[in-house]
């Protein structure tokens, strides 16, 4: 008998950190804290579980309608844990990419995501990515933007080629989809990429998050029958048995 399957990429939107300090009569600042922590936590799971990329949902393009204190706070953080875990990250052989509109974030934000991009580049134990002020449709026209400048016609405009545009063109596409926080919804997350991905919603609020939950996503996903749009026959049946 083989193995059991393990996801190779796994994607999080990671919810339910205000509510998490909610219930604990806190700002919903120190929810997006405790959340850094299960991000750590799951990024050792990942690494545990043999997974190769795990890409992360910190910050939508639409996340700039929270309330200004709050959006400031969590610019704010993400300076703090790029300062705090960077190195921990690092000696655990983590390779850190971030994906999403860098043109609309603060130039020292900028510039720490780019330092920790080229501090980590040489790591491969797991490929994570940060998606940071990205949104799927966003993903979807800076693409076909790109595909545009780079001189590419109508008729070459394929599939396999605007992939080669998109934000996340460096990594296979999910295998398995995780929503925490009992929200059931892409919330524009990765639109293009998650077409024949595995979902799996928890009701686990993020910051709560770790090996067990992860463990119980993987589960599920291993009851799936994985088509991708067409019919397994008996022999592949008998090969996956």
């Amino acid at each position: 008998m083989q193995d059991l399957p393990v996801p190779r990429h796994v994607a999080i939107v990671m919810d339910g950190n205000g509510r998490w300090a909610k219930k604990r009569f806190l700002p919903r600042f120190f929810g997006h804290k405790q959340g850094v922590d299960a991000v750590m936590k799951t990024i050792q799971a990942c690494i545990d579980r043999d997974i190769e990329y795990l890409t992360v949902f910190a910050f939508s393009s639409e996340n700039w309608k929270r309330p200004a204190e709050e959006v400031s706070g969590l610019m704010g953080l993400v300076l703090a844990a790029v300062s705090r875990y960077l190195a921990k990250i690092g000696q655990m052989g983590v390779r850190v990419r971030v994906v999403g509109d860098r043109d609309t974030i603060s130039p020292k934000l900028r510039q720490v995501w780019a330092d920790a991009e080229e501090a980590t580049k040489h790591n491969t134990k797991l490929n994570l990515s940060v998606a940071f002020n990205y949104g799927g449709r966003w993903d979807i026209v800076q693409a076909a933007q790109k595909a545009i400048r780079a001189g590419v016609s109508a008729d070459e405009l394929t599939e396999s080629k605007l992939s080669e545009f998109m934000a996340m063109n460096f990594a296979p596409d999910p295998d398995l989809f995780i929503r925490t926080g009992g929200e059931v919804r892409i919330s524009n997350f990765l639109l293009w990429q998650v077409a024949y991905t595995e979902f799996v919603f928890s009701d686990t609020l993020w910051p709560e998050f770790g090996g067990a939950q992860l463990d119980a996503a993987i589960a599920a996903f291993r009851q799936r029958d994985r088509r991708f749009g067409g019919v397994k026959t008996a022999e592949d049946a008998a090969v996956t048995a």
